[in-house]
């Protein structure tokens, strides 16, 4: 007996089974949800993962440690930046090296960059998800903006490969810091204006608020983190918490609320994007004249031990363990994926809501499934 024969055994006389996915639009990628329903009440829930099945973890094992990091861009490929950071520290961290401050301080800039790309996409998917349309195309307008300065320091728009085991691929230039202050002026006028859309809009009210509400104690039993656990008012940011890089250094505010519902998700990750800009301005402040690399050997070889480091992605904690055999390619490497987490949760805080609210509720999680199924 399959899955999908299991639950339709179980169902009661006046339940009835339906698939959403995997090629449904609404569903952030390939994900197909198993539904039960009793009229247009949610009685349970249950994803089914797999589709991708990409064994990222196996084939870094494979590979040279530096060129695992093409394959981290490929995981959470709307954050892939802050993945690449999370497999460097977790080398450096196994080689013992020092990262020049001047790649600090520009890992710092672009991270942040690539949050605010990821939080413009969640924020376009999700004003579609609630009949927003026009929200749409106003988060792909700026989103292109950042993507055009994440371009000037790569080359590349979505999958990086920037930052190296030991600092990044190459420094940055006076277009680059040009085009990034350029954007700073930009951007808080219209963070307002996305939320006179979205935020005055009566209808996105109805469809967000009280929908999909998760309690603090829920959140922590299934592993959530991120934007989806500061909801909660719970403020826990690895930035702060567990600086990695020198964000001490750095003011700004944890974003959180009281809101544990899809709304309250909206108001957290809107919030943090204007957070990010702030670290991004002061981040370019101090940045000084320096090398972008230290002297390594043209072989990365750490000494034999294990290492796990752990980073504030877009959609929360990305976890980076990895163990050395004293050879040029790590003996093992596992990942710490949000998204794997935060998407267990959506049966118990869909549970008893309608059908209609599915797709919000799947919308305010903002998973990525390559983050799923790495």
């Amino acid at each position: 007996m399959n899955f999908e024969e299991k639950l339709a055994s179980q169902l009661k006389p006046e339940e009835y089974l339906i698939n959403i996915g995997p090629q449904h639009p609404s569903t952030h990628g390939v994900l197909r949800l198993l539904v039960t329903l009793e009229g247009e009440i949610i009685k349970n829930v249950e994803p089914d993962i797999g589709y991708l099945h990409r064994c990222f973890e196996k084939i870094c094992e494979n590979r040279t440690y530096p060129m695992g990091i093409p394959m981290t861009d490929r995981m959470d490929y709307l954050g892939a930046m802050l993945n690449n950071l999370g497999y460097a520290l977790a080398a450096e961290k196994l080689g013992e090296i020092e990262v020049p401050v001047r790649s600090q301080w520009i890992r710092i800039i672009v991270c942040e960059l690539n949050r605010i790309a990821s939080h413009l996409l969640w924020l376009a998917a999700f004003g579609a998800d609630t009949g927003a349309l026009t929200m749409f195309m106003f988060g792909l307008r700026e989103r292109e903006l950042v993507l055009d300065i994440l371009e000037q320091a790569s080359g590349s728009r979505l999958t990086y490969g920037y930052i190296r085991i030991g600092g990044v691929a190459r420094d940055v230039d006076k277009t680059f810091i040009k085009k990034t202050n350029e954007f700073i002026k930009l951007f808080p006028a219209k963070l307002k204006e996305y939320e006179t859309l979205l935020g005055g809009n009566p209808i996105f009210h109805e469809r967000t608020k009280n929908v999909g509400t998760m309690s603090r104690e829920t959140a922590l039993s299934f592993g959530v983190t991120g934007p989806m656990l500061r909801s909660t008012g719970l403020a826990q940011d690895l930035r702060k918490n567990c600086s990695y890089l020198p964000y001490d250094q750095l003011d700004f505010e944890v974003a959180s609320n009281n809101h544990p519902d899809c709304y309250g998700r909206y108001l957290v990750r809107m919030k943090e994007m204007g957070e990010s800009l702030k670290i991004v301005e002061q981040a370019l402040e101090k940045l000084q004249d320096g090398e972008i690399m230290p002297k390594m050997k043209p072989i990365f070889k750490p000494k034999k031990g294990e290492a796990y480091v752990k980073i504030e992605a877009p959609r929360g904690q990305f976890g980076v363990y990895m163990e050395s055999d004293g050879k040029n390619k790590p003996h093992r490497v596992k990942f710490r994926a949000p998204s794997f987490s935060n998407l267990s949760v959506i049966n118990t805080i869909a549970k008893g809501g309608l059908v209609a609210d599915l797709i919000v509720i799947l919308g305010s999680i903002d998973i990525v499934l390559g983050d799923v199924d790495r």
